[in-house]
């Protein structure tokens, strides 16, 4: 068999899997649309959930998933984006860099179950923050933190040397350097990163269910207090987030439309992290062409 012949075998035999995956995933997403869409409303969208009986909504989760999901970015970007600038440009090799890379790659394999045991012990008992946004968004740090990190440090390390070069022989310090040279250039890597966390975020029920609560008390939209547990930007309430919803009507079927709210729940869960992607992917090339003078 000549090479041409096993070149379009192998080439065939690629293209097939990649056939296989996207019809796969496809098949997966339409499944969810189809069957959850026709329950979606504005009123399922807005209105309040309901414990015992049918017709309840998921408005209170939405909101909360996505207040999570904003407390724990804050939190965790700046950290991952210390961490993988001095891994990736400061720190020397060494035994210690060495094994605080196999603790990084460790904790990014953690079950998601025993991170939210972690937190359920440091953040709700011991400093007694209780079930409540903050302790799920520290939590979900926890279990983000080595993936976010990771990603920044490489997208750092891919950026070619004669980039760092450049900027050092134009008289740059080495902190403008990685601040003006060397981050714009990696920026879409960056929010790719990003993007992949917000997913395991969004959609993240097991660490929450020990953290953020199982529970979504009402909130009074005119008190815009964060102190007080009953405002909408309160980190200190108990938050029941869309993905905890989908498993708690499911797992408990205390409701009559239970298989409705959890198929309608599950594509609005869906549509909105296809959402996010798409538009942080956008945003990751616009600030990248700002950044870089790109047209």
């Amino acid at each position: 068999m000549n090479a041409k012949k096993v070149d379009k075998i192998v080439t065939a035999g690629l293209y097939t899997i990649a056939g296989i995956i996207v019809a796969v995933l496809a098949a997966l997403i339409l499944y969810i649309l189809v069957r959850g869409l026709p329950h979606v409303t504005w009123h399922f969208l807005t209105g309040k959930s309901s414990a015992y009986q049918a017709g309840g909504g998921i408005g209170i989760q939405l909101y909360n998933s996505l207040f999570l999901l904003v407390i724990t970015l804050i939190i965790s970007i700046p950290l991952s984006m210390g961490a993988g600038i001095y891994l990736s440009e400061y720190a020397k090799k060494g035994r210690l860099i060495n094994f605080v890379r196999t603790c990084i790659e460790i904790l990014s394999s953690l079950p998601s179950v025993v991170v939210g045991l972690f937190g359920y012990l440091i953040f709700v008992v011991q400093f007694q923050y209780g079930f409540s946004i903050i302790s799920g968004a520290l939590a979900l740090t926890v279990f983000n933190l080595p993936q976010m990190t990771r990603t920044v440090e490489d997208s750092l390390r891919n950026i070619h040397h004669t980039q760092r070069e450049a900027g050092l022989a134009l008289g740059l310090s080495r902190w403008e350097t990685v601040l003006h040279v060397v981050i714009p250039e990696a920026i879409p890597s960056i929010i790719t990163g990003v993007v992949l966390a917000s997913g395991r975020i969004f959609g993240e029920a097991a660490a929450l269910i020990y953290t953020a609560g199982q529970s979504a008390p009402s909130v009074d939209w005119s008190n815009w207090n964060p102190l007080s547990i009953s405002s909408p930007i309160s980190i200190f309430r108990q938050s029941e987030t869309l993905a905890v919803h989908i498993w708690k009507v499911n797992s408990e079927g205390t409701i009559p439309d239970a298989t409705m709210v959890s198929a309608g729940s599950g594509a609005v869960l869906l549509i909105f992290i296809l959402i996010f992607n798409l538009s942080a992917r956008y945003l990751g090339k616009k600030m990248h062409a700002r950044l870089t003078s790109a047209k």
